[in-house]
């Protein structure tokens, strides 16, 4: 039987951090419950001590959503976590996620403390939090680059302070996939209370390996990704949700499963890119434009006889409708032939070899073909071939 992954949507938080993709409080709510829709467990809502804005934000999604777990984000000082607790007093199910430094570089340079001091002013925070919220989740800042000994005593202190979610973040998106699956083995083999909490994995994409260390992360025994969608993200981005979600899809043999409904990815998704003005690249795994389109004749061809060809996931597993076969000088008879039938323009072979040599030179001039162009092409070639036919015909019987 499957094992249940939580999936911790931090779009509306650490997602809104991009410069240039502030979200309005009525905007987050809309976005907030489309995420409940779409079956994520946790929604990480904002920051509330970092603005009014913000914690406004949390306070009316915590008052709207009742089935998703409503998140706020607090640095482990008391005025954070005091407004955090506020933010979330009308939640259904609320958590307060606090956490402090851990690696050395945030030790020594960031914070300009000692790593006594930093366990303790953690075990403060969460036991502040747990009077505040029911459920308290403890982030090691910086655990990618932590020292795995000492993370390992941090991540039992806090857990024995009261914090049920341990929060191992790549936050410089530096580990390797083996490096950040093999601090979530040692936690998991190290820590002597933790089957009293779920580790939680938030990497970043720094290097283009914020999905891969997740999904590691997840192999190695952590129970909720952080994660946003389309990967939006300070810097290089976050790991994204329809990606790691697609992934334990597709691996069955990884026995891990979510909440998700993937049909409603692609919509989601749009919603999001225009909410933030984030344009998503066309060829962004899962959502992109190009994602499930096919340009190339040999593609085209295998696509065309059987879709497994050439996809892996079936377009409308996540809301993205049908393959589509795009016409471009790279295409074949086969592509030329499909696309003229979805036109209730039915070829045979005369017609489509007409038409194909007259198709190409109009490819080589534009970047694809439309459908009204198309239309125009055929029309005028199975025409000028009727035409031919006739005049055959009518020359033949002359001759007699």
């Amino acid at each position: 039987m499957k094992e249940h992954v939580e999936i911790f949507d931090t779009t509306l938080r650490d997602g809104e951090q991009v410069p240039g993709c502030k979200l309005s409080i009525s905007q987050k709510v809309e976005i907030a419950k489309e995420l409940e829709i779409l079956g994520v467990d946790v929604i990480e809502a904002g920051f509330p001590i970092s603005s009014p804005g913000d914690f406004e934000a949390v306070h009316q999604i915590a008052t709207v959503l009742k089935d998703t777990t409503i998140c706020a984000l607090s640095r482990a000082i008391e005025t954070d976590i005091e407004s955090a607790g506020a933010a979330l007093k009308n939640a259904s199910n609320g958590r307060i996620h606090t956490g402090i430094g851990t690696s050395d570089f945030h030790i020594l340079q960031k914070l300009n403390s000692n790593r006594q001091d930093i366990i303790e002013r953690g075990i403060k925070a969460v036991k502040y939090a747990r009077n505040l919220c029911s459920e308290v989740e403890f982030y090691a800042e910086d655990a990618g680059r932590t020292d795995n000994d000492f993370l390992a005593r941090v991540v039992e202190k806090m857990i024995t302070a009261g914090a049920t979610i341990i929060n191992i973040p790549d936050t410089t998106g530096y580990c390797l996939p083996h490096q950040y699956g093999e601090k979530i083995a040692y936690l998991m083999n190290n820590v002597s209370n933790i089957d009293k909490a779920i580790l939680s994995t938030h990497c970043h994409n720094d290097l283009g390996l914020a999905t891969a260390n997740s999904i590691a992360g997840v192999q190695a025994g952590a129970r909720q990704v952080e994660c946003t969608i389309n990967g939006v993200g300070e810097r290089a981005g976050n790991t994204s949700l329809e990606e790691v979600v697609m992934i334990l899809r597709q691996h069955d043999h990884i026995q891990l499963n979510t909440n998700i409904q993937t049909e409603q990815l692609t919509h989601i998704s749009r919603i999001v890119e225009s909410e933030m003005n984030m344009p998503v690249q066309r060829n962004k795994a899962i959502v992109g434009e190009n994602a499930f389109s096919h340009s190339s004749g040999i593609h085209q061809d295998g696509v065309i006889k059987s879709r497994e060809t050439y996809e892996i996931i079936d377009p409308k597993d996540v809301g993205a409708g049908d393959s589509q076969i795009i016409l471009t000088a790279r295409s074949g008879r086969a592509a030329l032939k499909y696309r003229a039938k979805l036109l209730k323009i039915d070829l045979n072979t005369d017609q489509l070899n007409l038409a194909y040599d007259h198709f190409l030179q109009l490819a080589d001039r534009v970047t694809q073909i439309n459908d009204y162009q198309l239309k125009e092409l055929l029309n005028k070639e199975v025409l000028c071939h009727v035409r031919k036919l006739i005049k055959s015909g009518i020359n033949t019987l002359l001759s007699l």
